[in-house]
């Protein structure tokens, strides 16, 4: 199974950090956002990395190279302008898919957590599974609901927050296009077909959205407390 992490976004909620260095490249705790996703990615046994990248992605290449400091296999997925992250997924299928397997993971580039990648298990008669967590401060509503039979909707009042951490199956594209949107619609679409499977993170996880989230990552992990 191959991984891919979206790294196109501008990071424009990050400026003016962002205006020279693309947000997978701000460092906390003494290494760039994306060599930490790099990294888990290798423990976890994964081998090959596809990397979308769009503002300033020029960097990302030169810094990441093919991958081979970290054991991996790097390929790049150039958008120019931007895409949305489904379109992102959309243009990368080729690239993710092309060695057989239907099912890939994706992580988003601006976040950090502790998740144990190694526990991710494609689900049967699904076509995505979502890993959720505790609601943070500024996003107290969530995004969507886990229910006891371990499927995820967009209803109920008990609600969690999607990781950015996902496996997800090729058919979950079919149709679609590199102009197909936002990841949460296509989301959406299939939890309304009882598609999406989801799976609780009890740990630690950052949206690192903010200048003031970078900072405070970055201090809690120079001090061991994640």
């Amino acid at each position: 199974m191959k991984a891919m992490i979206l790294a196109a976004g501008k990071g424009e909620r990050m400026r003016p950090l962002t205006l020279t260095t693309p947000k997978p490249l701000l460092e906390v705790g003494g290494k760039a956002l994306i060599v930490h996703h790099l990294e888990n990615l290798a423990r976890a046994g994964f081998h090959d990395v596809v990397i979308n990248h769009a503002w300033l992605g020029e960097q990302i290449e030169t810094a990441l190279g093919h991958g081979e400091r970290f054991g991996l296999t790097i390929e790049y997925s150039p958008e120019g302008s931007p895409l949305e992250t489904a379109g992102g997924i959309v243009r990368a299928l080729p690239r993710l898919t092309k060695t057989g397997s239907e099912w890939f993971l994706v992580i988003n580039g601006d976040i950090w957590s502790d998740f144990d990648l190694t526990t991710l298990t494609p689900p049967k008669d699904r076509d995505a599974l979502l890993v959720l967590t505790d609601n943070p401060p500024h996003h107290p509503d969530g995004d969507f609901h886990l229910g006891a039979d371990g499927v995820v909707s967009d209803t109920g009042e008990s609600r969690l927050t999607f990781t950015g951490i996902s496996l997800l199956h090729r058919r979950l594209f079919d149709g679609l296009d590199d102009q197909a949107g936002k990841l949460g619609p296509v989301l959406r679409q299939a939890m309304s077909r009882n598609r999406v499977a989801g799976l609780y993170h009890p740990g630690h996880w950052v949206d690192v959205g903010t200048p003031e989230r970078l900072g405070e990552l970055d201090q809690r992990l120079r001090a061991g407390a994640y």
